[in-house]
């Protein structure tokens, strides 16, 4: 039945200076509660901390892709997000004493929850991010994976025990919770990143207050509601999952606040060093996810059968918006020929249109802003004399049905810039937006050094059927990137895995693998259980 309501003809939508919703939007957000008939006047509450509130900064959710205004939701003022430190802190202290399995418990109704509404909470994620729905399902479907593996982390949290070198003694390794954690999340995955951390540091015993991105306050709404009805449901203090939704000055209030022991960013490089630098400054721990300029690789052993799709996606799939968007792209030259034909087929082949029709495969950029990043990309090409592949430009409204010549919809873009793939500004700066460089190259280990010669260490991708190039890729004079892949793409990472890069991607690792480690303090514990105290290196203090 929601399906049907959601693929309803673009023609019913509204004009931008109707008041009412048009009928699109009004099923996607009717179907998860969110109210429609919200005004500047009438705001929607944006901070929940036990109780919905929000009395601050009135913010809009614009929809990318028609550019209507679905919303209008109340920010937290600097006293609501006082108020909600403190409430977090408060839930904190009773939430650290719940036995680890019962609150792993609370993380598996979650994962009910979401399941039960993957699919409204996707359309939403796709109304208002912009990405098509088979991927704002998919990200909500990251969510409840990773509520599935939190649920069984929650029995398995371990510390260990060491061997004394003293008699009668023995030492232990042991986690317990840490405390306050501050997620600030992106536009690019308004979902995903604040389940990666809630769902982990819940079970580890840890109170969450999420700051999102100002430009996805509804789908933070409708992710709340469904936590905080769960938690009800188990009289847990709502604030162990707290929302303030904010800009600037709400982001850099957490994150400065010594109420957070431990931040989550995820975001641009730039803003990354002021986070770190002044959570570092107070002694917290922080974790960034920060900008991705990945490269695949293509050796002329590979399987292009393979290679060209995952390529597509990984350049084109949320409209170049991943942080593991494929961003560069070296082949081989023996065959770059065929591999640029094929790849510039896909592009030929490609259509914009709205993110809730099933067939789409190409939806907008998020913001304005996210077309001047992407307009200033493509002027520096033609400036240094690039050869332009596929695309290139904006689409014109010609080209876009209806409402949808109000979005944000660009041409991805394939480009060969002068001068090879060596180390330079062009190649370096992670660029938001769907445009794709390439180069090519006569050796393998020229393409290695291409790959790691830019700031970012986020994704890399090796296409090759050759056991000796997979050696050197994977090794020590390999990708010096956090993700470091065998002919499968740079995007698209599953949760069982650390998630995250090195270099100025921040070093964080989120989701599976050993992450959770980052969520709790560690104690070292010396037991003495006989009749004697040595002193430890054979050290005597006797008079």
């Amino acid at each position: 039945m929601f399906l049907a309501r959601r693929t309803l003809a673009l023609r019913a939508a509204a004009p931008l200076a109707r008041r009412f919703l048009s009928s699109r939007a009004s099923a996607v957000l009717s179907a998860l509660d969110i109210p429609t008939g919200g005004t500047h006047a009438t705001p929607l509450p944006g901070v929940y901390d036990g109780a919905w509130g929000g009395s601050g900064d009135v913010l809009q959710s614009v929809c990318p892709s028609t550019g209507e205004v679905l919303a209008h939701v109340a920010s937290a003022s600097p006293e609501e997000l006082h108020r909600a430190l403190e409430r977090t802190r408060e839930a904190y202290v009773h939430f650290r004493s719940v036995p680890a399995p019962q609150r792993g418990e609370i993380v598996r109704q979650i994962r009910e929850a979401l399941a039960a509404k993957r699919e409204e909470i996707g359309a939403l994620v796709s109304l208002e991010m912009g990405k098509i729905f088979t991927e704002g399902v998919g990200e909500v479907q990251e969510f409840i994976d990773v509520c599935d593996y939190a649920t069984g982390l929650s029995r398995m949290m371990n510390g260990r025990v060491v061997s004394s070198e003293r008699p009668g003694h023995t030492i232990l390794e042991v986690p317990n919770p840490l405390g306050v954690l501050g997620v600030l999340s992106a536009f690019n995955f308004p979902v995903a990143v604040y389940g990666w951390n809630l769902s982990i540091s819940m079970a580890a015993g840890n109170a969450t207050i999420w700051k999102p991105s100002p430009t996805t306050p509804l789908s933070s709404i409708a992710v709340t509601k469904i936590v905080s009805s769960v938690l009800e449901k188990n009289g847990i203090p709502g604030a162990v999952a707290g929302l303030v939704i904010g800009g600037k000055d709400v982001g850099e209030a957490l994150v400065e606040s010594p109420s957070v022991d431990m931040v989550s960013f995820t975001g641009s490089e730039q803003v990354g060093r002021i986070v770190g630098k002044n959570v570092q400054s107070r002694f917290g721990k922080v974790l960034l996810e920060l900008g991705g300029n990945n490269a695949a690789i293509v050796m002329p052993d590979a399987d292009l059968s393979l290679a060209v799709p995952a390529v597509f996606f990984g350049a084109v799939g949320t409209a170049g918006q991943r942080c593991t968007s494929t961003r560069r792209l070296y082949l081989h030259r023996a065959i770059a020929p065929e591999f640029l034909a094929r790849l510039q087929k896909l592009y030929a082949s490609i259509q914009p249109g709205d993110p809730l029709d099933p067939r789409t495969l190409l939806g907008p950029l998020h913001t304005r802003a996210g077309l001047a990043i992407y307009d200033a990309a493509i002027a520096e090409l033609r400036a240094e004399g690039a050869e332009i592949l596929a695309g290139g430009e904006r689409y014109d409204s010609a080209s876009l049905a209806g409402p949808l010549a109000g979005g944000n919809f660009v041409q991805p873009t394939v480009a060969r810039p002068r001068g090879g793939g060596a180390p330079r500004t062009l190649w370096a700066a992670e660029r938001f937006a769907p445009v794709l460089y390439v180069a090519e190259f006569e050796e393998l280990e020229e393409a290695i050094a291409w790959n790691n010669a830019v700031p970012q260490g986020l994704s890399s991708s090796l296409w090759t059927r050759d056991i000796r190039n997979v050696g050197k890729w994977i090794g020590p004079a390999g990708s010096d990137a956090g993700i470091v892949n065998v002919n499968v793409g740079t995007s698209g990472a599953e949760i069982g895995a650390a998630f995250g890069g090195n270099k100025s991607t921040g070093w964080g690792r989120e989701s599976g693998g050993d992450a959770w480690k980052q969520y709790v303090r560690w104690s070292a514990c010396t037991l003495n259980f006989s009749d004697a105290a040595p002193l430890a290196q054979g050290v005597n203090f006797t008079t």
